[in-house]
């Protein structure tokens, strides 16, 4: 059996024997886990990665999706992501950066996606969230929503649903809440 004990104190004399070296920081599990994730990520064609902080801040990062079919279609639609300490048993923290008329999105930038709330376990990654967001913009979800005026106009009259999204993709004001201009 290894004496960590030792193994520890090993590396503490290699860290001061090292000179002028500064000390290596150590990884959490959730840094090591987002470190993988990030590595095996599959990303769709209509999907980019960003690191605002620097490839050294992999907690905080943002996802850019621009849909090529759908309601949502020509659109630019960039998310936050925030990975908590406890990554993977609690669930990235996801928002939405602009406003857009939704059913699964509020004016917040909230993002009603079960895998980010009740359905999240630490066997899911960040390219099942991925997934998950951009199949919100292929088949918004009118039956649990975050917008529900987004949701009952999809799900009454679909045809002037796909109107009041264009129009707000554009930006401007509908029903008294301004959206951003995503064209």
């Amino acid at each position: 059996m290894i004496n960590l004990f030792k193994v520890k104190e090993k590396q503490k004399e290699a860290t001061e024997n090292a000179g002028s070296k500064p000390p290596i920081k150590e990884q959490t599990p959730s840094e090591l886990r987002v470190q993988r994730d990030i590595s095996e990520l599959t990303l769709p064609p209509i999907c980019t990665i960003e690191f605002p902080n620097g490839k050294d801040d992999l907690m905080n990062f943002e996802v850019i999706i621009k849909p090529d079919e759908g309601y949502y279609h020509e659109g630019k639609f960039p998310f936050t992501f925030q990975i908590p300490y406890l990554y993977p048993h609690d669930a990235p923290k996801v928002k939405c950066k602009v406003k857009v008329y939704h059913p699964n999105i509020d004016t917040e930038g909230n993002v009603c996606l079960n895998i980010l709330r009740e359905d999240w376990k630490p066997v899911l990654n960040i390219n099942a969230v991925v997934y998950g967001l951009v199949h919100l913009f292929t088949e918004p979800n009118h039956e649990d929503p975050l917008n529900h005026v987004a949701a009952d106009e999809l799900r009454d009259n679909p045809k002037s649903f796909e109107s009041t999204v264009r129009r707000t993709m554009w930006g401007g004001h509908e029903n008294g809440t301004y959206y951003d201009g995503v064209l």
